[in-house]
């Protein structure tokens, strides 16, 4: 009985927010814009964040991307900022019909679609399934909004065709009406880029330590120039951008080894884009260690496929979790060290401890599950949360729990929930909070 009011006191709680949050975006004199896609979208949000920042007030909400996330943002982060002039909302697909009611929520002005590929397979089966998913954030636009389209996308490029408003292209493709030339990225040479658009040439420097961040830039940049923000202001901010933890950031530790962690999500798409990455970097000495691959079609033969990649390009492959041991790789290579397999993100951490050298390069590159990113932590922090896998999607930067152990999680929490009651109750009472 207590279970089953709970869950109508829940209910009745959600259609409260819903409620209230249809009434602040209806009185919302902000421009509203959508991002989604199958990679690519949270850097796009982020970054176009960052630089609507220097144009005008903006809230940009990254990585946390459901219907949930959307209610709170709108009847309640935006009215503790107060009147924003953008907001920027990521807008994630995790089954059939999940953007459409996000889409008609947050009515955007503007649609971005990043790139349509064959992710969360269990659910969609197709990609051409996941770009009709997409394709509902185009949708929800109104003849005065504005959708901008990755050109070198079939299935996005084609959104184009039907829609109510005023499309533009971004891409490498001659027709595209911001076209991206010059792209070039060698670790630890940053990435740059040339767009070429109606007002010109813009040159962009920017963080990112790989080629491939070429395409949530120019999404970002495209649509920053269309809102109207001066071609040197958004280069300005582009190069003054701190990119996402866990998606091919780079952490240089003092004497030891500089790291490329991207660890949140590793569809197979995205596997020799990492790998392309080390491949063009200059470093002494290079390590590879993958984790887990999201899940695809096709057989687990895929993790055979990338260690023969891997094995060229990577003085040492470390392959870790469950499908450690599909690595195909021969005897020869486990003798001599060139292959090492091993279970858990604590045995990589030990192993590395043990063999790194200065100034090598390694790369992490898993989904998120593994949470391979302690790794890289373990050179800076006092990492004590090593359990295996935790159930938790969020990232250990975002956790924030990763120096303390894991079976201390619960008291911790609680703890610091009862911290913060305290503090407001004292505050209230006139007291001061310690």
């Amino acid at each position: 009985m207590n279970a089953r009011l709970r869950k109508v006191r829940e209910n009745l709680r959600q259609r409260v927010r819903t409620y209230r949050a249809r009434r602040a975006r209806a009185k919302s004199k902000a421009t509203f814009i959508g991002v989604t896609g199958s990679s690519g979208k949270s850097t796009v949000t982020a970054l176009l964040g960052h630089i609507l920042a220097a144009h005008g007030p903006t809230y940009a909400r990254v990585l946390a991307n459901t219907i949930k996330s959307l209610v709170s943002t709108l009847y309640k982060r935006m009215k503790r900022a107060g009147e924003v002039d953008y907001v920027v909302f990521e807008a994630g697909a995790f089954g059939i019909d999940t953007i459409r009611p996000m889409a008609e929520m947050l009515q955007p002005h503007v649609a971005i679609v990043t790139m349509v590929r064959l992710e969360h397979f269990a659910s969609f089966r197709t990609v051409e399934n996941i770009a009709v998913e997409k394709r509902a954030m185009v949708e929800a636009l109104r003849p005065d909004g504005l959708a901008v389209l990755n050109a070198d996308d079939p299935l996005v490029a084609g959104m184009a065709e039907g829609a109510r408003c005023r499309v533009v292209t971004f891409g490498t493709s001659q027709l595209a009406d911001y076209r991206v030339t010059d792209i070039h990225a060698a670790y630890p040479d940053r990435l740059t880029l040339s767009i070429h658009w109606r007002g010109g040439v813009l040159g962009l420097k920017t963080p990112f330590p790989a080629e491939h961040f070429w395409l949530p830039t120019a999404a970002a940049v495209a649509t920053a120039l269309e809102l109207g923000v001066p071609p040197d202001k958004v280069a300005a901010q582009v190069a003054t951008f701190q990119p996402l933890a866990n998606r091919c950031a780079v952490l240089v530790t003092e004497s030891g080894p500089q790291f490329v962690v991207d660890a949140a999500k590793a569809p197979w798409h995205s596997i020799n884009l990492a790998l392309d990455l080390m491949a063009k970097a200059s470093a002494g000495r290079k390590r590879i260690v993958l984790g887990q691959i999201s899940d695809y079609s096709g057989s687990t033969k895929k993790y055979a496929y990338a260690y023969q990649t891997a094995r060229e390009i990577a003085d040492q492959v470390i392959y870790s979790g469950d499908n450690a041991h599909r690595s195909g790789a021969g005897q020869a290579d486990r003798d001599s060290g060139r292959f090492v397999e091993l279970r858990t993100a604590k045995e990589v951490s030990d192993h590395i401890k043990r063999t790194a050298v200065p100034g090598e390069l390694i790369l992490l590159k898993s989904s998120s599950n593994l949470h391979l990113e302690r790794v890289a932590l373990a050179w800076t922090h006092d990492v004590k949360c090593w359990i295996p896998v935790c159930g938790k999607r969020e990232g250990c930067d975002t956790c924030g729990l990763y120096e303390v152990p894991f079976e201390q999680h619960g008291d911790y929490v609680r703890q610091r929930r009862r911290a913060k009651r305290w503090q407001r109750l004292r505050r209230m009472f006139g007291g001061r909070a310690r």
